[in-house]
């Protein structure tokens, strides 16, 4: 699958998890929803306070994009 495809299959499993959850009724399929990165679709490394993978935040985090990150040795 492409990387967009991943992405946009994520997004809708995870609406249908989240719908069940508000529904107040057991998820059918709550071990296909997993967490993927909305930038690259990287489902490894993820890191869920940015919605980002480990790879994408340090790209991100070295221009200067996400505010209140900087790194550590500066």
């Amino acid at each position: 699958m492409a990387r967009k495809a991943v992405i946009a299959k994520a997004n809708r499993l995870q609406k249908k998890f989240l719908q069940a959850l508000a529904d107040w009724r057991k998820p059918t399929k709550a071990t296909k929803v997993f967490n993927c990165c909305g930038e690259c679709g990287r489902t490894r490394g993820y890191l869920g306070h940015f919605g980002i993978c480990r790879i994408c935040f340090r790209e991100k985090a070295n221009a200067w994009e996400l505010p209140g990150v900087r790194k550590s040795s500066w």
